[in-house]
């Protein structure tokens, strides 16, 4: 490694170095074990207290649990629950007026006493908007206005001086988590819908359906067994996927045509007159619209380029590898 060009001596690996780090590690997996043990009833009327909310779930928090906030309210709203981090400072200045009576408020708080976050809680309840809290202290101002209470274990800070928020963000965030993919599991929230709301990026493109790539209707290269091979590459040529599909009266797919048939072929007499079917190569590969995209990928992986689509054993599409790769399939 180098700094504005300067060689960096590698540090030697230390117990020095490595102890405080494995400290912290520890402290917070024991504090994540806590706080497993201690979800009861109380996570249960949390859960569908927030899966009636018809609105959305207004997260909050300042400082380090303002980032947490953040966080979950991002991880609901990719998982099927739509919910909005809202800052405590902005919402005592008009960013109340995001909050309606048909939301929920999330509010991370671990001594329950957070001063900036009273105007929500007060909102909360002039409005009687359900409200919910992440808390140490049951018996906080926050914990007593709350409806449900989701406490966290009394755990120390994995900071030596038990002060910098660590160990108790680690369980706010996983705490989230929890909720998020309770709620998830709660509305059945298939991949479909995780697709959805993930179009971008490597995640939206691993979800993608062989539906979403297929070629279908007048763009389809097909023809009929008895179609003699002269209108055969016609279509080939027309269609430019370089193969065509053989299909019978029932629009079932009976063979294919590939671009390597008719250079295997090319030296048989009469080729142009020849029927389809005494070219076509049988019972070639398909797959279904609802496959994902990867699946057609992995299923081309050699000379294949297309994919004929089938559902009901008739022909519904055609998937080309350059599309799939195209559209960052892999």
């Amino acid at each position: 490694m180098t700094a504005r060009g300067v060689p960096i001596a590698r540090q030697p690996h230390s117990p020095d170095n490595l102890a405080p780090a494995r400290r912290v590690i520890d402290a917070e997996v024991l504090a994540l074990r806590e706080l497993s043990r201690g979800l009861d009833d109380r996570f249960a009327a949390a859960i569908a207290l927030l899966e009636q909310v018809k609105g959305r779930v207004i997260v909050a928090g300042m400082g380090k649990g303002g980032h947490v906030a953040r966080k979950i309210a991002a991880t609901m709203a990719s998982t099927g629950t739509p919910a909005q981090f809202v800052h405590p400072g902005e919402a005592s200045h008009g960013d109340l007026g995001m909050v309606t009576a048909e939301d929920a408020i999330l509010l991370l708080s671990k001594s329950g006493e957070t001063r900036e976050l009273h105007d929500m809680v007060a909102y909360a309840k002039r409005f009687s908007i359900p409200l919910v809290a992440i808390t140490a202290r049951t018996d906080s101002a926050l914990g007593r206005a709350a409806d449900v209470v989701l406490e966290l274990p009394d755990v120390a800070e994995a900071c030596p001086m038990g002060l910098a928020p660590t160990t108790s963000t680690t369980m706010m965030l996983a705490l989230g988590d929890a909720i998020a993919v309770t709620l998830l599991e709660r509305k059945d929230f298939s991949a479909d819908n995780f697709r959805v709301l993930h179009p971008g990026g490597k995640l939206g493109s691993a979800l993608l359906r062989v539906s979403d790539l297929m070629r279908e209707g007048d763009e389809l290269p097909l023809c009929a067994p008895d179609a003699p091979m002269s209108r055969v590459i016609l279509v080939m040529s027309e269609k430019n996927f370089g193969c065509a599909g053989i299909v019978d009266d029932q629009n079932r797919l009976i063979g294919i045509i590939t671009d390597g048939d008719l250079r295997r072929h090319m030296g048989d007499d009469n080729l142009l007159k020849q029927p389809a079917r005494a070219v076509m190569t049988p019972n070639p590969r398909t797959i279904r619209p609802q496959a994902l995209a990867a699946e057609a990928v992995a299923q081309m992986a050699g000379r294949i380029t297309n994919l004929f689509v089938v559902e009901s054993e008739r022909v519904a599409g055609i998937v080309r590898l350059h599309d799939c790769l195209q559209a960052g399939v892999v």
